[in-house]
C-alpha cells in the first residue's frame, strides 16, 4: 500500500466513473423500451419511433463507453497510487457490466442485436458495435487480466476502503463490490479461466509488485478495445508555446475556443475536424476587476476559480467526462488545434452571459447528449446555455440520434456564416501550422469543414 494520497486527477477520474455508473443504470432502466421494441424481432423490422429510440440508447451507451476506457488507459501514468487502482478496477468492471448486461438482454434478439450493430455517423458510432464490444469485453482472455486486479481489491479490501472513507468518491469500493456480484467476478471463477487462456506466459510478462501487476492487468484488460481508437499510441496533445502565447494576446472574455486532439481515444466522443469546445472566461484579474464573482451564480464557486490553478491565471468554464467545470486554459490548450470564436456582444453582456452558464457548474456530463434537460450538459450546451438569447443570439438545433443538439461543427458554421460569431484565430496543423486570424482563420475553417 502506498501513502494514500488522492490527486485532482484522481478524483475527477472517480467523478467520471460514477456519473458512467449512475448512467448505466439509467440505461438499463430505460431498456425496457429496448426490450418492448424488440418484440418487433416476431415482424422481423423497427417502426421509426422504435427505431429512434434504440438509437438514442445506443449512442449514449457509446459516449459512455468510451469515457471509460479513455479513464482506465488515463491510470496507467501513475502506476503505484491505490487510489488511481480504485478508479481504474471500478472503470473496468463498469465496462464489463455493461457489456454484459446488453449480451443477456439482446443476445437472442437479432433484429436487437441488427440495430445495435448499425453506424451512426452523427456520433461517430462504428459499424458491429454490439460484436466488437461482446468480442474485447466478454471473453475469457479479457477476463484473466481482471484476475490481478481482483485479487488485490480482494487483499487489500479494509485498507482501500478506509482511504476514500469521508471522500467524495467513498462509494467506489461498493460500487466495485456490486459490479464483481452481478458480474460474477470472483477469484473463484479464475481457477476455470486459468486453463482456458495462456496464463504461464501473461504471469512471465507481468514482473513487480502485486499492484504493478493489477494496474497491468486494467491497462490489458482495455487494450483490445481502444486498439482501433488510437492512431498513435502514446502522443501527448498541446500548443506550441509561441501559439500559446499568440492566443493569450488575442483571447478575450467570453470566446469559444473550439479544440481537437489528434489521435485521441474518444475525441470527446463527436465526430468531425472539431469535436469539443470551451468557454473562455478570462484571467482572475480581468474577471476580479469586472466584478463578476459578485453575480449570484459565481459566487459559490469563485474562491476555486481563483485558486484551481496557481501556476495558470486564465480560466475556461468547460464540459468534460469529470462534468461541467471551471478549469484553467492549460485544459483546452492540451490540443493540437484550435479555433477561437467571438460572440459578436458588448462585453457587459457577455460578462452577464458566462454568469449565467456558471448556474451549471458542479453537473454531471450529459452522455444522452438530450439538449431539452438541463441536470447534465454536454461541452457544447456551457456555450448554448450562456448565451442563447443573449443579445438576440439563437442557436439552431439539429435532430440527431433522436435528440436535439449542438455541435461543435454547428459552432463553426456559424463563424463562417458571420452568425452571431466571428472567427477570430484558427491553429489547424499541419496543412495551417501557423496562426491565422481575422479573414483568413475564417478560410481554414471552411478548409477543415471541407475536409469532413
Amino acid at each position: 500500500m502506498n501513502d494514500g494520497t488522492i490527486g485532482d486527477v484522481t478524483m475527477a477520474g472517480a467523478r467520471t466513473v460514477l456519473a458512467v455508473a449512475d448512467q448505466f443504470d439509467r440505461l438499463k432502466r430505460s431498456a425496457s423500451i429496448l426490450a418492448e421494441a424488440a418484440a418487433s424481432s416476431e415482424r422481423g423490422y423497427f417502426t421509426p419511433s422504435e427505431d429512434e429510440e434504440v438509437r438514442h440508447l445506443l449512442v449514449s451507451y457509446w459516449q459512455s463507453r468510451n469515457a471509460l476506457l479513455e479513464l482506465v488507459e488515463e491510470m496507467r501514468d501513475a502506476q503505484h497510487v491505490d487510489s488511481n487502482f480504485l478508479v481504474g478496477f471500478a472503470g473496468a468492471l463498469v465496462l464489463v457490466d455493461a457489456a454484459r448486461f446488453l449480451r443477456d438482454q439482446f443476445h437472442d434478439r437479432p433484429v436487437v442485436r441488427g440495430k445495435l450493430n448499425e453506424p451512426a455517423p452523427h456520433f461517430g458510432i462504428p459499424e458491429r458495435l454490439y460484436d466488437t464490444v461482446q468480442s474485447s469485453l466478454t471473453n475469457p482472455v479479457h477476463t484473466w487480466h481482471l484476475y490481478h486486479a481482483t485479487k488485490y481489491f480482494d487483499e487489500n479490501h479494509e485498507a482501500l476502503t478506509k482511504l476514500v472513507v469521508g471522500t467524495e468518491i467513498e462509494r467506489l469500493p461498493s460500487l466495485i463490490e456490486r459490479l464483481q456480484a452481478a458480474t460474477d467476478v470472483s477469484l473463484a471463477n479464475y481457477a476455470v479461466l486459468r486453463a482456458r487462456v495462456r496464463a504461464r506466459q501473461v504471469v512471465e510478462v507481468i514482473k513487480g509488485d502485486l499492484l504493478t501487476r493489477a494496474l497491468y492487468g486494467l491497462q490489458k484488460s482495455v487494450s483490445s478495445a481502444v486498439s482501433n481508437r488510437y492512431t498513435v499510441l502514446g502522443h501527448q496533445p498541446g500548443l506550441p508555446d509561441e501559439i500559446e502565447n499568440q492566443l493569450r494576446d488575442l483571447l478575450r472574455p467570453g470566446d469559444v475556443l473550439v479544440v481537437r486532439k489528434e489521435h485521441a481515444l474518444t475525441n470527446y466522443f463527436l465526430p468531425g475536424y472539431w469535436p469539443h469546445v470551451a468557454l473562455y472566461l478570462g484571467t482572475r484579474d480581468e474577471l476580479t476587476v469586472a466584478g463578476f464573482g459578485e453575480n449570484e451564480h459565481v459566487q459559490p464557486h469563485w474562491e476555486y476559480l481563483l485558486g484551481c490553478d496557481e501556476d495558470e491565471t486564465s480560466r475556461v468554464h468547460e464540459a468534460l467526462k469529470d462534468g461541467v467545470l471551471v478549469r484553467s486554459l492549460s485544459s483546452p490548450f492540451a490540443s493540437d488545434a484550435i479555433a477561437v470564436l467571438r460572440p459578436q456582444l458588448e462585453l457587459d453582456e457577455i460578462y452577464d452571459a458566462m454568469a449565467r452558464g456558471m448556474f451549471h457548474t458542479g453537473k454531471s456530463y450529459d452522455f444522452d447528449f438530450d439538449f431539452s434537460r438541463a441536470d447534465r450538459l454536454v461541452c457544447t450546451e456551457v456555450v448554448y446555455r450562456s448565451y442563447e438569447g443573449v443579445g438576440g443570439i439563437r442557436f439552431d438545433l439539429t435532430r440527431r440520434a433522436g435528440r436535439l443538439t449542438l455541435s461543435a461543427e454547428d459552432l463553426i458554421g456559424m463563424a463562417i456564416s458571420g452568425t452571431h460569431f466571428d472567427a477570430v484565430a484558427t491553429y489547424a496543423p499541419p496543412d495551417y501550422a501557423e496562426l491565422k486570424t481575422g479573414t483568413e482563420a475564417a478560410e481554414v475553417l471552411k478548409a477543415t469543414a471541407a475536409s469532413l
